[in-house]
């Protein structure tokens, strides 16, 4: 049997733990998916991608949860993340794939500007 005490020393830990690498832990209403709204919508997310196939053994479940697992947390961009993956975000290089990005919008901008301004001056030429 558990004790009290033990369950509040996990409890501590688990707050310091959170408190240590900036994250704080919000509580939802048990049973109200409204206030739990990410986890609902991760939660349908892999019910439909692993839902797609039977699997005769609970072997090959885990590992098609575990591979939507990989995908979603290392190669899906995350529109809450300003498209970017949670684990760019994990090590720091969020702002420089989107520092990034914005560079090749500007080049972009600035290569159309210039091979319009060029076609308007090469067809006013002719």
């Amino acid at each position: 049997m558990v004790s009290i005490k033990s369950i509040l020393h996990h409890c501590r830990a688990f707050r310091d733990y959170l408190h240590l690498v900036g994250i704080r832990h919000i509580l939802a209403a048990p049973y109200h998916p409204q206030t739990n709204g990410k986890l609902e919508r991760y939660h349908r997310s892999i019910k439909r991608e692993v839902n797609q196939t039977p699997y005769e053994f609970p072997s090959q479940l885990e590992r098609a949860i575990a591979s939507f697992v990989e995908y979603y947390n290392f190669h899906r961009y995350h529109k809450a993340l300003d498209n970017v993956t949670p684990v760019d975000v994990i090590q720091g290089k969020r702002e420089q794939i989107l520092q990034r990005r914005k560079e090749v919008q500007i080049q972009t901008i600035n290569r159309r500007r210039d091979y319009n301004q060029n076609l308007r001056e090469f067809i006013n030429a002719t």
